[in-house]
C-alpha cells in the first residue's frame, strides 16, 4: 500500500484559533498521511511522514456566508469541486512536524483570505507633480537628442 487512507481527526487538539472571531473545532479538520517523496533512503520508504490537512469549506458549520464566500472565491486555486481545502506538508522527517507545518500554513492562508481587503481610493496627480514629469522628459528629450549624428546639409 504506497498511500495510506486513513482520514484521522486529533481530539488532543480542541480548537483551531484562526483569528479573534472565528475558532474552528478540530472535528472539522482531518488528516491524511501518505509517503512522502524525495531523498531519505529506508526511512522515506516505510514511513508516512507527509500530511495533508483537510478542511471542507463548502459544509462547514462554523463559518458564517460571508466568510465561506470570501475563502471560496480567494482561495479558488486550493479548494476543490467539493469545496475541500487541501494543505500538503512534507517539509521535514517528522509526520508530527509536518502535521504542525500544515496547521500553520492552514491557518495563516484562513488569516490572509478572511482578511478585508482596503478599498483603494483614486487620487489624480498634482499640478506639481505633472510638471515634474514634462521637466523630466524634456531633459530625458535634450539628452537624447545631443546623442544624434548632426545633420548634414544636402546643397553642400
Amino acid at each position: 500500500m504506497l498511500m495510506s487512507d486513513a482520514i484521522e481527526a486529533f481530539p488532543a487538539e480542541d480548537a483551531i484559533i484562526i483569528e479573534s472571531g472565528l475558532v474552528i473545532p478540530a472535528g472539522e479538520v482531518r488528516y491524511r498521511f501518505s509517503r512522502s517523496s524525495g531523498p531519505g533512503g529506508q526511512h522515506v520508504n516505510r514511513s508516512e511522514t507527509r500530511v495533508e490537512l483537510l478542511f471542507d469549506v463548502a459544509h462547514s458549520p462554523t463559518l458564517t456566508e460571508a466568510q465561506r464566500g470570501r475563502l471560496l472565491s480567494r482561495l479558488a486555486g486550493m479548494v476543490d469541486g467539493e469545496g475541500v481545502l487541501r494543505v500538503v506538508s512534507a517539509a521535514t522527517r517528522s509526520q508530527v512536524e509536518n502535521r504542525a507545518d500544515a496547521l500553520r500554513r492552514f491557518q495563516a492562508l484562513l488569516r490572509s483570505a478572511l482578511r478585508r481587503r482596503k478599498r483603494r481610493i483614486p487620487t489624480q496627480p498634482s499640478a506639481a507633480a505633472r510638471q515634474r514629469r514634462l521637466d523630466q522628459k524634456r531633459a530625458r528629450s535634450r539628452i537624447k537628442q545631443t546623442r544624434r549624428p548632426a545633420l548634414r546639409d544636402e546643397h553642400e
